[in-house]
């Protein structure tokens, strides 16, 4: 037993360095690159149908988020690779979805077309839906070709269910969702940074209470919550850099990637509410917009703006007031999502403890 709680304590002591020199390092990279973006003008262009709160915003140095994914790669390559060789899968998505996500920033920044690059929205969705496909493919395939978790699904106060091949369109979907949910949601100063932190440091604490204790998920996932919290010292408000598409589609789809092989992602979700209320809003937007103009001749809106963070702009919310709001819910939510998640590990981890007979209860009370 003391051999194991040291394991245990040495693993989390190691996670919370990682978190710490991933901190340090991206704080590091960040300034230098916020000072590079602005020396060679390398600044977000804003939506001029957009709040007009954010138009001191142009120019505003941006792929801030490259800097997060440069660091996670470096530190996980050095510290939680070897004899960890799963860790090639997130390490994969967090790279692939970056440079999509880069090709999309530099084309903002350059103004040019998709079609010059002949990088169509729809190329660059069916581009993501083939790496989703296959980080699923290689999350259930059996050894030598995948990481063999097959259907599985930790459902609470149940317990794990085969979901067999339906595992894999079902893990393509999510880590799209995810990562668009993410994309969205990076569009005020800190919320995406912050609900991404709150959501990684909640898988940190599930992979760590998991029975068997996935450690290199646990190492991986506080790695990702150093570096997305330096970056927020860089993206308050005001903020000195954005994150970009390069940061919001390689964070979304590899926080996917960590729910989907801790068998946890049925509690994607909860934990990353703020995300889905963003998606859900734009889809709402979207659709009802169209379906009243065939149905009225013109179109209508069920929110102020879509996403959902600048409707509550418009209702006269600041940017402070809705980021905080917003996060306080993300917070409560990791919360939940981790109870949830502890009332599958208790069933697993519950002691048997025989019952103490009656007459010893008395006589010890006699006693």
């Amino acid at each position: 037993m003391e051999v194991l709680r040291a394991v245990l304590v040495q693993d989390m002591a190691r996670a919370l360095l990682l978190a710490a020199a991933a901190f340090v390092l991206t704080l590091i990279t960040e300034g230098l690159w916020v000072r590079f973006a602005r020396k060679h003008r390398i600044g977000k262009q804003i939506r001029v149908e957009g709040p007009q709160t954010h138009m001191i915003k142009m120019g505003t140095p941006t792929m801030g988020g490259l800097m997060i994914v440069l660091t996670v790669v470096i530190l996980t390559m050095l510290f939680n690779l070897v004899d960890r060789w799963s860790m090639l899968l997130p390490l994969t998505v967090l790279i692939s979805f970056a440079i999509l996500g880069a090709i999309d920033d530099w084309m903002s920044l350059t103004k040019s077309t998709s079609k010059t690059y002949g990088f169509t929205v729809r190329y660059k969705f069916i581009l993501m839906l083939a790496i989703a496909f296959i980080a699923s493919l290689a999350l259930y395939l059996p050894d030598p070709f995948g990481l063999k978790n097959y259907g599985l699904v930790r459902i609470p106060f149940i317990g794990s269910v085969d979901i067999g091949l339906w595992f894999i369109p079902l893990a393509t979907l999510v880590i799209v969702s995810t990562a668009n949910a993410v994309n969205l949601t990076d569009g005020l100063d800190s919320l995406a940074g912050w609900s991404l932190t709150l959501a990684f440091a909640a898988y940190g604490v599930m992979t760590f209470l998991s029975e068997p204790r996935l450690t290199n998920l646990m190492a991986f996932s506080f790695t990702l919550v150093g570096a997305c919290a330096a970056f927020l010292w860089y993206n308050a408000h005001p903020a000195q850099v954005f994150m970009g598409d390069a940061g919001s589609l390689a964070l979304g789809a590899v926080l996917a990637i960590v729910a989907l092989q801790s068998q946890q992602w049925l509690l994607l979700p909860v934990v990353g509410v703020v995300f889905v209320a963003e998606a859900l809003s734009v889809i709402i937007q979207t659709g009802y917009f169209k379906w009243t103009k065939r149905r009225f001749g013109e179109g209508r809106r069920v929110f102020k703006m879509a996403p959902l963070h600048h409707h509550f702009e418009l209702l006269g919310w600041s940017q402070t007031q809705v980021m905080q709001r917003f996060v306080l819910i993300g917070a409560v939510a990791a919360m939940i999502g981790i109870s949830l998640a502890l009332t599958f590990a208790a069933d697993l981890q519950a002691p048997q403890v025989a019952p103490i007979p009656v007459t010893t209860t008395i006589e010890a009370a006699g006693q």
